[in-house]
């Protein structure tokens, strides 16, 4: 159990924060699948960066970490893992190494054992399980744990398949699209969160794969390879957003460096509008964005579903508004780390909030917050979340909030900072 920071006044600060999780996983995936050798700049260090790269060195995959410069030199294997009967592809709590790593196994020849923890054991699988099948390989049950039989190359041609409850599984099948037998066309039934699946077909493009869009379909094209190449992850997004909140919540300003927002990839860009939406003044500046806090939050109604990650992040700083905040749009969070919706509603009522939920929203009411012993429910952000009611109500403690290792293990260390720069 922690206690967490308490501001006592307007934040001030510069932060820098460790590169993209969405990105990492996706390049490290993509630089494998290359013909040679790729260097990743900036990648993120977490747990659930490191679980990818074990598993692809369990697939025989050369990863080469420099933890000083935060740099990995991937050495590709043109789409063919040299080890063909790997039994402990060891996932974690990682949604994109189980996802990104099962399709990819199914694309090659050989036998493979997947596993994780018990909360990934319980993550939905069957629709990209079921996609995979239809296109030639076998896996034993669509939950972990479970065996893989993969093909030479899967046959491609038409898929359909529904992104309600994760965008990965589109992803997933994408990324291993140029592998194929012919072109693969992936339909998308009720497309949700297109802001990931638009970042992996902008990645692979990047690694010599176009992904022609028309609608709700995705064509990847059967050129069998990948263009290994240097590759610079951006900041991640996600994380950001405790640190935009921060100043948003305590109106104060926060900087956060090396980043530029025209150029921003990840879809949790979005989650500057709705700050600005709430009052906040965003600039762009030669060191990064800044966003500068009002001295009185608006409360807001917003669709978070194409960037539910910060959710959480405004969940948060609700209670601070001058009326009721509204979430939609987040359904498929239930399903996530936690049962996000039923978790931070459980957490932020513990703290003396009114808020009231359905299966898809969640609706925060002003308020003034009052100090408890709040819990992670060991999903990193909720724990990171809760960090900025406590920046506006002291005495708030937080149990299990070693979770955030996931994402940002030194996350507590950074956010308590705020309180000691001066921007």
């Amino acid at each position: 159990m922690i206690d967490l920071k308490h501001a006592t006044d307007p934040i001030s600060a510069e932060v820098s924060i460790p590169g993209s999780k969405s990105m990492t996983n996706r390049a490290l995936l993509l630089a494998a699948l290359s013909e040679g050798v790729s260097m990743l700049k900036h990648i993120l260090l977490s747990d659930d960066t490191m679980v990818f790269v074990a598993a692809l060195r369990a697939l025989g995959v050369r990863v080469d970490l420099d933890v000083d410069e935060l740099t990995a030199t991937v050495t590709g294997c043109g789409g063919v893992f040299s080890r063909k009967n790997a039994t402990d592809i060891w996932c974690q709590d990682a949604g994109t190494a189980a996802r990104f790593l099962l399709a990819a196994c199914a694309g090659n020849e050989g036998s493979f054992s997947f596993d994780g923890t018990e909360r990934l054991r319980e993550r939905p699988m069957a629709e990209l399980v079921s996609a995979l099948r239809q296109l030639g390989a076998e896996i034993s049950q669509d939950i972990f744990p479970c065996q893989v039989k993969g093909v030479k190359a899967l046959t491609g041609g038409e898929v359909t398949i529904a992104s309600t409850k994760s965008s990965q599984y589109v992803s997933a099948l994408l990324m291993m699209g140029p592998f194929c037998q012919e072109d693969l066309v992936v339909r998308i039934q009720h497309l949700k969160r297109r802001a990931y699946i638009d970042l992996t077909c902008e990645m692979m493009s990047e690694f010599g794969v176009n992904v022609k869009k028309d609608g709700d379909a995705y064509r990847v094209p059967a050129v069998k390879k990948y263009q290994a190449r240097t590759y610079l992850i951006e900041p991640d997004l996600s994380t950001a957003s405790y640190f935009f909140a921060a100043a948003a919540v305590t109106a104060g300003k926060v900087c956060v460096l090396h980043m530029r927002r025209e150029t921003l990839k990840q879809g949790d860009k979005h989650f500057l509008c709705v700050l600005e939406l709430m009052g906040c003044l965003i600039a762009q500046n030669e060191k990064g964005i800044c966003i500068r806090g009002p001295e009185h939050l608006k409360g807001i109604e917003v669709d978070m579903q194409n960037f539910s990650d910060p959710f959480m992040t405004l969940a948060c700083i609700a209670p601070f508004a001058s009326s009721p905040t509204t979430i939609t749009g987040i359904a498929h969070t239930r399903l996530q780390e936690s049962d996000r919706i039923e978790a931070i509603a459980s957490e932020l009522t513990t703290l003396g909030v009114q808020v009231e939920t359905g299966e898809d929203w969640i609706r925060i009411h002003p308020g003034v917050p009052v100090a408890a012993k709040v819990d992670s429910h060991q999903d990193h952000r909720i724990a990171m979340s809760l960090s900025l009611v406590a920046l506006k109500i002291p005495g708030i403690q937080l149990t299990n909030s070693q979770c955030v290792a996931k994402t940002c293990p030194d996350f507590f260390e950074r956010f308590d900072s705020l309180l000691e720069k001066e921007a």
